[in-house]
């Protein structure tokens, strides 16, 4: 499976400045949304009801990590807004994200859950000093999209750097989303390992987020438009 829609990631503060910024889009856009921590946390479920209505895929990432109960509670409860795609941390072990995908089914819900394995912001160096983990990036990513294979979720959340590895360890159907993906003239920020949208689908990503690259452009839809060429240029 691969989307051929680049996830917006709306990483506003508030529901206001997220409507401001979708006007700027065709009404009848198909978008592929992503809702986060700080917006969800704003504004709750009646932002992504707003969302839906609207025709709109919402990714809900709120990325759970808690003891397996907590976790199968969160999603039992996340299975009701009608979302795409929501996310936990493989970290949180295999029992956890088991227990993430019964909360998920309880309610018949068709949204898919991945889990994420070492964020974008994360470095080489952090792994092994601040994580104190005795293994490269590259084995840490792998083992953790095996788990959570294991664990029945459809995919993980990665940088588009270890898609291909992923590929390789994992089924065919096995889903990595990858955030960290900016153009070319746009800065890195607090991302250490970013991609290009073609770059990403090249190296095998099933679907990329991007967020500055298109809220914080002078003309978020021609952005759009721009991330969505190259997406699927790459995929040719």
């Amino acid at each position: 499976m691969r989307e051929d829609r680049p996830i917006i990631a709306l990483d506003f503060p508030d529901q206001e400045s997220v409507m401001k910024f979708l006007e700027l889009f065709p009404r009848d856009e198909q978008l592929f949304v992503k809702i986060g921590m700080e917006l969800f946390y704003s504004c709750g479920p009646k932002l992504i009801t707003e969302m839906t209505d609207r025709g709109y895929d919402v990714f809900l990432d709120l990325k759970c990590h808690d003891i397996p109960h907590t976790v199968e509670a969160a999603l039992r409860s996340i299975s009701k807004l009608n979302v795409t795609l929501t996310t936990v941390h493989a970290s949180g072990g295999l029992q956890m994200m088991q227990a993430a995908k019964r909360g998920l089914a309880a309610t018949g819900s068709k949204a898919k859950i991945v889990a994420i394995t070492q964020l974008t912001s994360t470095s080489e160096e952090m792994i092994q000093q601040e994580q104190l983990a005795p293994v490269t990036m590259a084995e840490s990513v792998s083992h953790y999209a095996q788990l959570a294979e294991q664990a029945g979720l459809d995919g993980v959340v990665c940088s588009a750097f270890e898609a291909q590895q992923i590929k390789e360890v994992t089924n065919n159907d096995f889903l990595t989303v990858t955030p960290g993906i900016r153009l070319k003239t746009d800065s890195h920020d607090d991302q250490q390992r970013v991609m290009t949208p073609d770059q990403a689908a090249q190296a095998g990503a099933a679907m990329i987020v991007v967020g500055r690259s298109i809220t914080q452009a002078a003309d978020p839809y021609q952005a759009y438009c721009e991330v969505k060429r190259l997406w699927k240029e790459g995929q040719n």
